[in-house]
């Protein structure tokens, strides 16, 4: 059965973020996201150089500025690619991630017209997410039509094509998990044969013990299980946050704590990609957090982003991608989102 028959809020939404790749078209993507604003063309975004007026080196490196297009699928369902692109060079960003390939009501857009859209505007396409199972044989998944799949990544140029969907296909089992990262081998050993990394992005559910093994980690089975060389991990920060939040401690109450930076400092070639999203601490909250724009929360960026790129010949080696799950205004929030995360210096510098 598929994880997403519980009644899990993070998961339910994601079971909506994939079964509509991200920016279907019409009618379902205006429903999901309602009315859509205009382009946020009376600020400007002023140049990464300008920002924050500190001294020191910037702790965000030049040119690894992404952000999640679902972050921005109410502008794309109803605007399309274009002026949402516009807006983004704008705002000083330097790449982009699909979660999906359509327009909605602007229109049908071939791959290589939205991949040479998005360099005309300066915007490297890095990654997309795409599901990873269906028990649909025609769905677009991993799963069920892996050629496809990287046929379109590739017609994209893309570096990196992964997943959002967690590793929770055959269930929440040691073994179950052990299968899941045998077909994650295959999907990374074909997309390496065609110059790509496969990468699987975490929730918070990923940090969960084993139901057959409550001592288990999930997640410390999929990077055991999974080879280094062939399954990346993007880490949305703010999920794996939640997870420390969630399962610090053991189904039988005894501690288990642990710091979602230190997987990343351990195997820093595994995470290729990030996800900069922010949250204000909320233990009354079921995921320990509320989610905000980045910089308007509790999650020390700073100190994050500073940690990875101070390690030995890892400051170009990673992709940092703006998120927000559903912003108040999604415009404001990537405006805001690359201020705040271009202001931020590095001390001694």
């Amino acid at each position: 059965m598929s994880r997403f028959s519980q009644t899990d809020p993070e998961l339910t939404h994601r079971l909506s973020r994939r079964g509509m790749l991200g920016v279907a078209a019409g009618a379902t993507a205006a429903a999901l996201v309602g009315a859509a604003g205009t382009p946020a063309t009376a600020a400007p975004a002023p140049a990464a150089a300008s920002h924050g007026g500190g001294r020191g080196r910037p702790v965000l490196p030049p040119g690894r500025l992404g952000i999640q297009l679902y972050s921005l699928r109410d502008k794309v369902s109803t605007l399309g690619f274009a002026p949402v692109f516009a807006e983004l060079e704008k705002y000083g960003y330097d790449e982009v991630e699909f979660a999906g390939y359509t327009q909605g009501s602007a229109g049908p857009i071939t791959l290589a017209q939205l991949k040479r859209l998005a360099r005309n505007h300066g915007l490297n396409p890095i990654g997309s997410h795409v599901g990873y199972y269906s028990d649909d044989p025609n769905a677009y998944t991993f799963a069920q039509n892996l050629t496809k799949v990287l046929d379109d990544a590739q017609a994209l140029g893309l570096k990196h094509i992964g997943t959002a969907s967690g590793p929770f296909r055959y269930g929440s089992t040691v073994d179950a998990w052990k299968r899941a990262a045998e077909e994650f081998n295959t999907y990374g050993a074909a997309a390496r044969a065609r110059g790509m990394k496969f990468y699987q992005h975490n929730h918070s559910e990923e940090f969960s013990f084993a139901t057959d093994n409550p001592k288990v980690r999930l997640y410390d089975v999929l990077l055991a299980e999974t080879d280094p060389d062939l399954v990346f991990l993007e880490m949305d920060i703010y999920w794996a946050y939640s997870g420390q939040f969630r399962f610090s401690k053991r189904p039988d109450g005894s501690p288990a704590p642990f710091e979602p930076l230190n997987y990343v400092l351990k195997q820093p070639h595994r995470y290729p990609l990030f996800h900069v999203k922010d949250g204000v601490s909320d233990p009354s909250d079921t995921y320990g957090y509320r989610m905000v724009d980045v910089g308007d929360g509790d999650i020390d960026y700073k100190k994050f982003i500073s940690a990875v790129t101070r390690l030995r010949g890892q400051r170009f080696a990673h992709h940092w991608q703006a998120e927000h799950d559903n912003p108040t205004e999604s415009f404001t929030f990537a405006r805001r989102s690359s201020e705040h995360l271009h202001s931020l210096r590095e001390k001694g510098c």
